[in-house]
Order: C-alpha cells, then sequence, then structure tokens
C-alpha cells in the first residue's frame, strides 16, 4: 500500500509566521499601555476645578493657569473703540450687493440696464439687434433669440445668416468692448416664449437681416450723401486758407 508523504511547510515560512507573533504582541502591548495612560490623564484632568465643557472635544490646557478648555472654545465679541460691541453684520446678499456694485462701475448712466428691463420700451426677445465693438470691426445685428438677466452676467443670443449659414453669438451687454446695443427693428407681436429656439427651424427661420439693417441706417442717415462730402472738403480747404 502506497502511502504519498505528507506536505511539510519550509523553515523559512515558519520563521515568518513567529516573527510575525512576536509583532502583533508588542503592538497590542503598546496599544494597552497607551490606553491606561489617557485613562488616567482623564482621571486626572476631571480633579481640576477649572474643567471645560464636557462635549469630548479635544481638551487644551492653559500652560500658565492650568486650566483646560475645550479647542471649540467660545470667544466674545470684539469691542469698538467705545468700548461697545460692534454692530452685527447685515444680513444682505454679499453677491447681490458686489453685482450692484459692479454694475454701477460699468454703467453709471444707467442706459443699457434700462434696455433690458422688464418694461414696455425696453429691448424684448424677437426683435433685430444691432451690437457695435469698442475694438473695431464690423457690427453684428440678428435677432435677439433669448435674454439671460442674471446681474453683472446679463447677455443677450443674437441669430443672423452670413453666407447662408445660421450664426449664433451671445453678447455681454455690461462688457467694456461692447460700445453700443441699438434696436433695428421691434416685433409686430409681443413673443409667448421667452427663448425662441423655434426659429432655428428652416420654417421659421428669418434668415439674414442684411435688409432690415440698410433700410434702418437710411432712416437715421447713416450714410453721407453728396452734398455733405462736398460741405466737409470746402470747409477743409478753407480751414488750410486761413492756416497759410
Amino acid at each position: 500500500m502506497n502511502v504519498t508523504p505528507l506536505a511539510r511547510r519550509p523553515l523559512s515560512c515558519l520563521k515568518t509566521s513567529l516573527l510575525r507573533q512576536a509583532r502583533q504582541q508588542k503592538m497590542f502591548s503598546r496599544s494597552l499601555a497607551t490606553e491606561v495612560q489617557a485613562a488616567a490623564a482623564a482621571a486626572a484632568t476631571s480633579k481640576t476645578p477649572s474643567q471645560g465643557p464636557d462635549q469630548n472635544f479635544y481638551r487644551l490646557v492653559d500652560k500658565k493657569t492650568k486650566s483646560v478648555r475645550s479647542a471649540f472654545a467660545l470667544y466674545p465679541p470684539p469691542l469698538a473703540a467705545a468700548g461697545k460691541p460692534l454692530s452685527p453684520p447685515s444680513t444682505t446678499n454679499p453677491v447681490a450687493a458686489l453685482h450692484d456694485l459692479q454694475i454701477k462701475k460699468l454703467d453709471p448712466t444707467g442706459a443699457r440696464t434700462a434696455l433690458f428691463a422688464r418694461t414696455r420700451e425696453a429691448a424684448k426677445v424677437g426683435d433685430i439687434l444691432l451690437v457695435t465693438h469698442r475694438r473695431g470691426g464690423e457690427p453684428f445685428a440678428g435677432v435677439c433669440l433669448s435674454i439671460r438677466r442674471a446681474g453683472i452676467d446679463t447677455a443677450v443670443l443674437l441669430r443672423n445668416h452670413i453666407g447662408k449659414v445660421g450664426v449664433e453669438m451671445w453678447f455681454k451687454i455690461y462688457n467694456r468692448n461692447v460700445a453700443g446695443i441699438e434696436i433695428v427693428k421691434r416685433r409686430l407681436k409681443r413673443a409667448r416664449r421667452a427663448r425662441l429656439t423655434y426659429m432655428r427651424k428652416p420654417k421659421h427661420d428669418m434668415g439674414s437681416v442684411a435688409e432690415f439693417v440698410s433700410a434702418w441706417r437710411k432712416s437715421r442717415r447713416v450714410f453721407q450723401t453728396k452734398g455733405a462730402k462736398g460741405k466737409a472738403a470746402g470747409q477743409g480747404g478753407q480751414g488750410g486758407k486761413k492756416k497759410k
């Protein structure tokens, strides 16, 4: 009868297991010692008359007065110059106050705020607006699809066709680079929606608004006539003769 020998563990495995057990015993003895010391310290501090609030917080011992206080101590409010406590802080929203301060700085006359206020004379969705840049470049005109009223971040979304391609651009009304925003044409009827996203579809798309802009410029007499050019040239010539 053949009996297979039992597998025996090598000596290296036995050595590592013994070392691991000895290490665990040392750690256990150390933890017991620290717990005993902590209990003794707690008992000693409980005998002191000046004990802090019992809230199971971390305690701090003052080296000079030997008093125990909590790490989350409550301090009295600071006193003003006259010896009276300071007034409590205002309950207003600090973010809204900051937005109002920035709006007053960027729009001192209040014209931009009034242009997009909730009044009858203000611009509304569906109107054709013309935005002029301060850094030069051709002004951008388009149909106002949406007005995002968010304090200093108030912006409008304009849509136009450039080269038979629909283009939409967001403009922040309080941006320093925006020199002016003008209403080219108002919508005949009030829009029943706050966002005219349906105008992106071919059925409701207005296409290019260049014709409305050119008609508005002619009505405002933006283009100079020949008579005006001649008068300007004559004034320039007279001015040159006077200088001689």
